[in-house]
This record gives C-alpha cells, structure tokens and sequence, in this order.
C-alpha cells in the first residue's frame, strides 16, 4: 500500500517544464555574460602585454623617426601654413594701402595748392606757411607717398599725362618739358599719373 503512494518528486516531468528547462540551458549556455568579450585579450594579446610605457615609448619614437606617411603629412600641413601666412600677408598690405590711399587722396589737393604756392614763390623763408607746408610733406612721405614728374623726365604714357607736345631742337626724345600737376605713388600703387607738357624732337 505504501508503494501505491507515489510522491511528488517521484512524477515524472511535464512536457512544458522540461522544455522550459531546455530552453534555460541552451540560453545559459550560449549567452555571453556582459563585459565578457570586451575584457577578452584581442589578436591573443595578453591584458598585462602592453603598458602605459609602452604607448609613451612608441610616441617618442615615432616622434624621434616619424613614419614616412607622417613625415609627408607633416611636410604638406607645413607647406600649407606657410602658403596661408604669405596670402595673409599680401593681402593684409595691400588693403593698408588702400585705407592709407584713401586718407592721402584727400591731401593731395592740398599738396597742388601748396606746389602752387612754391612756385609763386609763396613758401620762400622760415615763414609759417612754409613751415606748415615743410611738415605735411614730410607727414604723408612717411606713409608712403612719393610724388614724381620732374622736367627733363623721359616721357612716360604710363605715368605722364601729356596736355600738349611742344617741339623743341634741344632733345633727341620725347621730354618732359614742363610738369602742370605732380603725379604720385603710394607705395607700388599710381595714386595719380602728372600731366606734363612733352617736348618733341623738331625736324628743324
């Protein structure tokens, strides 16, 4: 009678509790615990293989002996500044000549009127007026105005106006003879070109 008495752990398994038991195993089996594959050595490098120093050391060689490829890359990002800082350059003087043209342009009437005044013999002495004159000369000389148009000058149409021609036997070429307005230059820049009376050679 005892016998007839089956316990509960004698049963035998359902079927969905052994495949829910299969399951379990199959999934324990293959899953991979978090953090796992990422603590593994990669390529069979062991953990403790490479080292803070060793990442210094190589810095410091290839610093010492860059690579080919880094040597080029280096060469090309030098090459590249150096073409930068010249563009930079150039362009940085030739808008300081424009402003600092801007600004003469305004004295340059200033400066016919006291050409005028020279020749009338108006800045003769230690006068006031000449020594005001002396100085705004000198002033717009140091920012780079340079007049020119002298008589005896070989004509130039690049930079001579010429506002009549006068023959004269006395030159071979063509001369300036006498100069109406003073042409200037700022820097390499031709602010204003001088109109100038021209002699030419006569056949007589």
């Amino acid at each position: 009678m005892a016998d007839d008495k089956k316990r509960p752990e004698d049963e035998p398994a359902s079927a969905e509790e052994t495949t829910e038991e299969t399951v379990e195993e199959i999934i324990e089996a293959e899953v991979v615990p978090e953090g796992a594959a990422s603590a593994a050595p990669a390529d069979g490098i062991e953990e403790d293989e490479l080292t803070v120093q060793d990442i210094l050391d190589a810095a410091e060689r290839e610093i010492a002996e860059p690579s080919s490829e880094h040597l080029a890359d280096l060469k090309r990002v030098t090459a590249e500044y150096a073409n930068y800082r010249k563009r930079t350059e150039a362009n940085r003087e030739v808008e300081r000549e424009r402003i600092t043209g801007e600004v003469v342009k305004v004295l340059i009437p200033v400066l016919d009127d006291l050409g005028r005044a020279e020749r009338h013999g108006d800045l003769a002495g230690d006068t006031a007026f000449a020594t005001i004159a002396a100085k705004l000369r000198a002033s717009v000389e140091r920012l780079g105005l340079k007049p020119f148009g002298t008589v005896g000058d070989p004509f130039d149409p690049s930079m001579h106006e010429a506002i009549f021609q006068q023959p004269s036997p006395d030159v071979q070429t063509e001369t300036v003879g006498d100069v109406v307005e003073t042409g200037y230059y700022l820097g390499s820049s031709l602010l204003r070109v001088a109109k100038v009376v021209v002699q030419v050679p006569s056949d007589g």
